[in-house]
C-alpha cells in the first residue's frame, strides 16, 4: 500500500512539474513515472517493469513585458499556458518586482481602443482567471490557477496588476503584460 501511494505521489509530482515547464521533454514528449523522457508514444528504456506514461499537455510559453505603469520595478517574467481536456492552467512566474507586495493576474479581452498591441487595448478582464499572490522579500512572484476553457478562449491578452489588497483589486492598468493566442 505505502509503495502504491508513492508511485501515485510520483506520478502526481512529474505531472505537476511537467505542466510548471520543468520537467523533461516538448510538446511531442511524454514522460513515464520515472522521468523517463519519450518522443512519439514511445517507450523509453528503465528498469521498471510497469511503465505509465504521463503525457505533457498542450503547453504554450509567453514572455511577460514590462509596462507603462511599472515606474519603480523591473518586472522579467513568463506566463506557461497549460490545456488539459476543458481546463486551463496557468502559471506566472516573474522576478523584480516590489517586495512583499501583492499581485493580480487575469486574461483580458481584446478592447476598443485602437492599438497593434492587445495589451495598450485597454479590454475588459475575464475575472473567472483572476489569480492573486503575494512576492517574496526578493521580489519574485509565482501566479497559479486554472479556469474553464470556454471562459478564456476570446482572450487577446494577460496582464498583470500591483493588487490593492490580498483580495486582488487592481491598483494600476498593469505592470506586465503579454498578447496571448488560445
Amino acid at each position: 500500500m505505502k509503495n502504491t501511494m508513492m508511485f501515485g505521489m510520483g506520478v502526481l509530482l512529474l505531472s505537476s512539474c511537467s505542466m510548471m515547464g520543468m520537467g523533461a521533454g516538448s510538446k511531442d514528449s511524454t514522460m513515464t513515472k520515472d522521468g523517463a523522457a519519450m518522443k512519439d508514444n514511445s517507450m523509453a528504456d528503465s528498469s521498471m517493469a510497469v511503465k505509465t506514461p504521463v503525457v505533457n499537455q498542450n503547453t504554450a510559453s509567453y514572455v511577460l513585458n514590462r509596462q507603462p505603469a511599472a515606474t519603480n520595478i523591473a518586472p522579467m517574467g513568463n506566463v506557461a499556458v497549460t490545456m488539459n481536456g476543458d481546463t486551463v492552467m496557468t502559471t506566472t512566474k516573474l522576478t523584480g518586482m516590489a517586495p512583499e507586495t501583492y499581485y493580480v493576474a487575469h486574461y483580458h479581452e481584446q478592447g476598443t481602443v485602437p492599438s497593434t498591441d492587445p495589451c495598450a487595448s485597454n479590454g475588459p478582464a475575464i475575472l473567472p482567471s483572476m489569480m492573486v499572490g503575494l512576492s517574496d522579500k526578493g521580489g519574485n512572484v509565482i501566479l497559479m490557477g486554472s479556469v474553464a476553457k470556454s471562459a478564456i478562449m476570446k482572450a487577446t491578452y494577460y496582464n498583470v496588476h500591483t493588487a490593492k489588497n490580498a483580495a486582488g483589486e487592481p491598483a494600476d492598468p498593469g505592470v506586465a503584460c503579454s498578447a496571448v493566442k488560445m
